[in-house]
């Protein structure tokens, strides 16, 4: 049954859900902030402690292991208790874990804070899809998840080295440990914020008047009589959410190069070594997929509201935004110019990104009350590949590297390349998947009601 209750006569709406949009937005902002710091001090480890590519990319896929285990378990706590105080916790956990990066350089050490940091993150996501459910009307959401997941995500990311490196680093002179140290303390701030003035759910929140709460509310899809946990037996005979699964995994894990490589890509490949310039460059790409995450949310709501087809519009928005990531990709793997190359990634970040509205829009139609679990399936197959990825692309990193003499000096020089052919193929399979997942097979009605 659709809910469509109209405002009561005479009342104007509360605006207590941009609050929460501002929240939201914020949250995933400082995510990314501090998860992509390690493209940053990845080059700074390699050079104080020795490490070679593989060390690298293995500490790195560590966060990613434990960000997948913690992601089913984080989406149903959040499903079940809602995710307020488990956002403001988890928020100030990874916060207190970021600076600890700075402070050994052992193997075993960097290890255990990447598992730590991985476990902290995980139920992010997962509750901010379940957010945006139960906050924002039918028909602007996938462009308020585009905005938080993409935009102010990617923002964040591409914030992390503007801030570390341009700004701490080469401004202010600091060395990166100390400026990891002044980002957590900005996280650590923002959770108490966010613990003071978000709630659950519009119902939940006595500063939501009427007026705001059938907004909400409208044209939405009672759930009825359905489980308060996803059954399992549902999810397995789902073909769309098995597809899907597959989708993440070849996405995320195409992804891993920017928050992972690039940084030694510039580095080492291009040979920039101006803090300043290094953090414009690394920025770049991220700013790409930032914008592409409006624009995304913005063409997927807007051809659902054209087509009146929910399910294509979310085909042909997933399709194309990986398939041209994948030809933009190959493009900047052949520049010779480092500023080229950042701007060919910034058009493939662009692409890539605009997908990224899509996967929480499917997550959330497919999911229904179940949002922040399936949303949580989703992204364990993205931590997944990101486990694997980096692995791999440590090992391919490894095996392409040659040894060259500059003024007399033997230097090693590392080929991306491979790394890159790789990542394009990751698109285009992400691509192809798309024709084959329907959002509309929905997990909130039983077995018998759901479409094929």
């Amino acid at each position: 049954m659709v809910s469509d209750v109209a405002p009561p006569a005479n009342q104007r709406p509360t605006n207590r859900r941009w609050i929460i949009f501002s929240l939201a937005a914020g949250t995933s902002w400082f995510l990314y902030l501090h998860r992509f710091t390690f493209g940053v001090i990845r080059p700074e480890l390699e050079k104080e402690y020795g490490f070679s590519n593989t060390e690298l990319d293995s500490i790195f896929a560590l966060f990613n292991l434990s960000y997948a285990a913690g992601q089913i378990p984080g989406g149903v706590i959040c499903d079940f208790f809602g995710p307020h105080i488990f956002l403001a916790i988890i928020i100030v956990v990874w916060s207190l874990v970021l600076p600890v990066l700075g402070l050994t350089g052992s193997i075993t050490g960097l290890s255990a804070a990447r598992l730590t940091f991985g476990v902290a993150q995980a139920g992010c996501y997962p509750s901010l899809a379940k957010i945006t459910r139960v906050w924002f009307p039918t028909r602007t959401r996938t462009i308020i998840q585009g905005l938080i997941a993409s935009f102010f995500g990617r923002s964040g990311g591409a914030m992390a080295s503007l801030i570390l490196s341009s700004f701490l680093m080469g401004i202010c002179g600091l060395r990166w440990q100390t400026s990891l140290f002044l980002m957590a303390a900005g996280g650590v701030a923002f959770a108490a914020l966010f613990f003071v003035f978000c709630r659950n759910s519009p119902e939940d929140d006595p500063n939501v008047n009427a007026a705001e709460l059938a907004l909400i509310r409208q044209g939405e899809v009672e759930a009825g009589d359905a489980p308060p946990v996803l059954p399992v037996s549902r999810a397995i005979r789902n073909p769309s959410l098995l597809v899907f699964i597959f989708q993440q995994f070849m996405n995320a894990g195409a992804d891993m190069i920017y928050g992972l490589h690039l940084g030694s890509y510039f580095r080492s490949h291009h040979g920039v070594t101006d803090d300043i310039e290094f953090g414009y460059l690394l920025a770049l790409p991220l700013f790409g997929g930032a914008c592409g995450g409006i624009a995304g949310g913005f063409i997927n709501d807007g051809l659902i509201r054209l087509t009146g087809n929910r399910r294509w519009s979310r085909t042909a928005g997933g399709f194309l935004g990986k398939f041209i990531a994948c030809i933009f990709l190959y493009a900047a793997a052949m520049s010779d110019d480092a500023t080229t190359a950042a701007w060919l990634l910034f058009v493939t970040k662009f692409f890539s990104d605009w997908t990224q509205p899509t996967v929480w829009g499917t997550s959330t139609d497919m999911g229904g009350r179940y949002s922040g679990t399936v949303f949580s399936i989703i992204n364990s197959s993205g931590s997944l590949a990101g486990f694997v990825m980096p692995i791999t692309g440590g090992i391919l990193l490894d095996r392409y590297v040659t040894e060259t003499v500059i003024n007399g000096e033997t230097v090693k020089v590392t080929h991306f390349e491979p790394v890159f052919l790789l990542v394009g193929a990751m698109y285009l399979l992400s691509a192809v998947c798309w024709f084959f997942i329907n959002c509309e097979n929905s997990l909130d009605r039983s077995d018998e009601s759901s479409p094929s």
